[in-house]
């Protein structure tokens, strides 16, 4: 593994870290002593590095954690919701967190969470807006809003529908239950489970850069915009990326060494 490189590092942040290891950033959203909690200020700050991150042509994959060893993120910063005063208070506040999250969700490289302790509430919803899930073993995952009058208001609802089924996300809406990584991983809600999540998002994310960024980002498109249209419209969204890709110098290339036996060197172009 490459050194970090501090290059991302230049702009100070209060509850975010940014880390680089070669073409893989890393960023930790780091209020341990809160677990983590999403609260305004870390939603801003998790946006600003998300945008500083996606303009370093260099960066290739995120990987999205939490630091310490207790939580990815807990939840939502609840004392904030003594503030909100009535429905547009409210749904203003979900839609921003919706922003942030759909900020992460089509961002055209690779996003993984590495889940390495609790991940409910808001926290749940980071992970659902990244692309692949590795939760450590001692993780637990879940949506109480409905513990606090309230219901998941950062995309959990649709998300999480839209990964699992609406059965088994109406289970965990409705009960308020808590899922361990084992039982995530067998309803499909993680993708991956391991002793160390940030290590194990590290190997998935080096395997995926192995292939070519542009068909990269197009496979998240047409997964994305597929899923929010009809199978025959999807459809053509892939028949019209997949003849952009063959226009590309990385199609070439992969197809050249392939036939040669060689390992490809993608250029992104």
């Amino acid at each position: 593994m490459t050194q970090p490189d501090t290059q991302l590092d230049e702009m100070e942040f209060e509850n975010v870290q940014i880390d680089r290891h070669g073409p893989i950033a890393v960023l930790t959203v780091n209020r341990p002593r809160a677990l983590n909690a999403l609260n305004a200020e870390t939603l801003g700050e998790i946006s600003a590095a998300v945008d500083m991150i996606v303009e370093d042509a260099e960066i290739g994959a995120l990987i999205i954690t939490g630091g310490g060893d207790r939580a990815f993120v807990a939840g939502a910063d609840i004392a904030e919701f003594k503030s909100l005063d009535g429905v547009y208070a409210g749904r203003e506040l979900s839609l921003a967190g919706q922003d942030v999250m759909h900020q992460i969700a089509t961002l055209p490289i690779p996003v993984i969470a590495a889940i390495n302790g609790f991940a409910l509430g808001g926290g749940l919803e980071l992970a659902l807006a990244c692309d692949i899930r590795v939760a450590s073993t001692h993780a637990k995952m879940g949506l109480p809003e409905v513990t606090l009058g309230l219901l998941p208001g950062f995309g959990g609802t649709q998300r999480l529908a839209r990964l699992i089924g609406a059965g088994r996300a109406l289970d965990m809406m409705l009960t308020a239950r808590q899922v361990e990584a084992a039982e995530a991983f067998g309803m499909g809600l993680v993708n991956y489970v391991a002793d160390d999540a940030l290590s194990k998002s590290r190997e998935v994310a080096e395997q995926i850069l192995k292939n070519a960024p542009i068909a990269l980002s197009l496979v998240k498109e047409a997964v994305r915009r597929g899923l929010d249209t009809t199978l025959e419209a999807g459809l053509e969204v892939e028949a019209d990326l997949f003849g952009l890709l063959v226009a590309t110098k990385d199609f070439g290339e992969g197809v050249d060494a392939f036939l040669n036996k060689r390992k490809a060197d993608f250029q992104g172009e």
